[in-house]
């Protein structure tokens, strides 16, 4: 471990684990049904308990609330659902006197329709602001609004075309995501300051880093002439654009030609000249192991770590994400370990299996039935956390909170979960068949209020929550677990606090072992003449055996955690989701 305290006070967080507060479904502190900030400053003793040391909190901004909170309308404030600044500064004094962080979402690819900035630009065709958007006329020879008269083909994320009709300008604007999200013009010097001024303002008011949304689709490819876009393959490689009707514009706005000067000057209007210890993590989807390595090297000087989408897309067919296909151990462990050793030598990863846009971890990649789900969340979490990166726990995970019943439409919040539901009957999906991928993929799922114990709404809120809480929080509950050795939650505080003592799970190199293995996921850590087997039995099948080398040498070594109260069988042969931690 590096004993300049220059390098330390820098790369804190590569020991250190990030908690994610989603806050509409945190905690309600006022009970009016939906979580806020007051509600997170009384559940801090929670996250003290786990040990976490940064909170990563969703948006709170003034917001009219289309995407929860991803359509910000103005960027200096905090929404009244939420609470007032005075809330957060209180939040922010909070976690710092019990010695965490927190880190704000940063949603700066696109606003709300509703910011100032956006009315502004939309409100003549010669306002100062009118470039700080993608405005675009109609394509040539075509009248404007009518099909086929977009600038371009492309599909927006969240259904339908990413272009947008404005009667009163005569113009189209650009939406990646809803329309309600207009995209800002990143080529503009101006709308760059205003947004380096704007992350200033927050951090000189004590906040302690940023997570920057799809932050790698800012830069958009350009070239000579009218419109200056192109148009995008019908029926390509899918991911997350809409193909089917619409043209992909994933090659002409993901990781764009001037990205990386983008956030080299972000770099240095914002970060170069403070003190060290800021933490910036770029949301970056599709993108590759090379290209991560570039945003994360720390010669770039961009951000500190990615949080990329590879993982989480092995269950997306060609089609895109509701096109579900079979996802295999060895397809995980190929991407986990890829990308492991992609950024061994430069750059760093993000540790996470879900968050507020995934389903729940243990649904997806684990067993939730009553019989494996308390193992399988704790074996995910011993595979997680235990690579090299910084871990993130989404909330809920670290008690193995699962997918909930969501038996029609009516049942779903998520925009997107309703677009795709209309999109998939549109293509000639029955309905069950279309409930059924909506079922299994819904951002409600990792929405519902976090369980805090077995009482009405789980002890989130005394009024009925904005989304309803899971029917299994009678059993699966924070207070069931809390002190309950081999629960979920306190397996998740053992390896937090492994990772806090052992330099080896944050500086130690990963080598794969038992590669081809179809239900095993083993790995050995090394540093400094201490070595980690990590060894999880990735399936509900009993007595799997991990061959691993030099099984008998490590069998004698220091059993450091098991999710059992004790290993099943003798040797390395594996009851369902056993996870085994052993270091010599």
């Amino acid at each position: 471990m590096t004993s300049n305290p220059d390098v330390v006070a820098r790369d804190w967080w590569k020991s250190a684990v990030v908690y994610q507060v989603y806050p509409r479904s945190f905690m309600d502190g006022n009970g009016d049904g939906v979580g806020d900030i007051p509600g997170i400053r009384q559940r801090l003793d929670h996250l003290e308990h786990l040990g976490v040391d940064v909170v990563w909190l969703s948006p709170v901004y003034r917001s009219p609330m289309d995407d929860n909170g991803y359509d910000i309308s103005d960027y200096y404030d905090v929404d009244p659902l939420f609470g007032t600044l005075e809330d957060l500064d209180g939040l922010i004094e909070d976690l710092h006197a019990r010695g965490m962080k927190l880190v704000m979402d940063l949603v700066v690819n696109h606003t709300s329709s509703a910011h100032a900035w956006f009315e502004e630009s939309r409100s003549s065709r010669d306002n100062p602001k009118r470039d700080w958007y993608w405005w675009r006329p109609p394509r040539p020879g075509r009248t404007g609004g009518e099909p086929g008269a977009e600038p371009t083909n492309w599909g927006s994320v969240f259904s339908g075309s990413a272009w947008a009709w404005d009667e009163a300008t005569g113009e189209y604007y650009l939406h990646i995501f809803a329309e309600s999200q207009p995209d800002l013009n990143w080529e503009n010097p101006e709308v760059r300051q205003a947004v380096y001024s704007m992350m200033n303002w927050w951090l000189d008011r004590g906040v302690d880093g940023f997570r920057m949304d799809v932050i790698n689709l800012i830069s958009k490819v350009t070239v000579p002439g009218s419109p200056g876009l192109l148009d995008g393959e019908v029926g390509g490689n899918g991911g997350p654009i809409n193909t089917r009707v619409y043209g992909d514009q994933g090659p002409y706005v993901l990781n764009g030609p001037r990205v990386h000067d983008y956030l080299q000057e972000m770099h240095r209007e914002v970060f170069a000249h403070r003190p060290a210890g800021l933490l910036t993590v770029g949301e970056t989807p599709a993108t590759s192991v090379d290209q991560a390595r570039l945003y994360t090297d720390p010669a770039r000087a961009e951000v500190d770590m990615v949080f990329q989408f590879e993982h989480v897309d092995l269950d997306s067919g060609p089609q895109g994400k509701w096109d579900i296909v079979p996802m295999t151990v060895r397809d995980l462990k190929e991407s986990l370990f890829r990308w492991q050793e992609g950024l061994a030598e430069a750059g760093w990863n993000s540790l996470y299996l879900g968050n507020h846009d995934q389903p729940r971890l243990v649904s997806r990649f684990g067993d939730d039935s009553p019989e494996h789900r308390e193992a399988s969340a704790t074996a995910l979490a011993t595979m997680l956390h235990l690579l090299r990166g910084t871990p993130y726990v989404y909330q809920g995970d670290e008690i193995g909170m699962a997918n909930t019943p969501l038996p029609d439409i009516s049942h779903c919040r998520d925009v997107e979960s309703i677009n795709a539901y209309q999109d998939l009957l549109d293509a000639g999906l029955p309905p069950e068949e279309a409930m059924g991928r909506i079922r299994h993929k819904s951002r409600d799922n990792a929405r519902t209020p976090v369980q805090w114990d077995d009482s009405p709404h789980a002890g989130f809120s005394t009024a009925d929550p904005w989304l309803p809480a899971s029917p299994d929080h009678a059993t699966v509950n924070v207070a069931a677990q809390v002190g309950v050795a081999g629960s979920v939650l306190e397996h998740h505080r053992a390896l937090i606090a492994l990772r806090h003592e052992e330099p080896v799970v944050v500086h130690g190199e990963t080598v794969p072992v038992l590669a081809d293995h179809e239900q095993v996921v083993a790995f050995v850590r090394r540093h400094e003449g201490r070595e980690l087997l990590v060894v999880v039995n990735a399936s509900s099948e009993d007595g799997v055996v991990a061959d691993v080398p030099d099984a008998e040498a490590w069998a004698s070594a220091e059993l450091v955690l098991c999710n059992r109260a004790s290993p099943s069988h003798d040797g390395f042969v594996l009851g369902p989701w056993e996870a085994r931690v052993h270091r010599r």
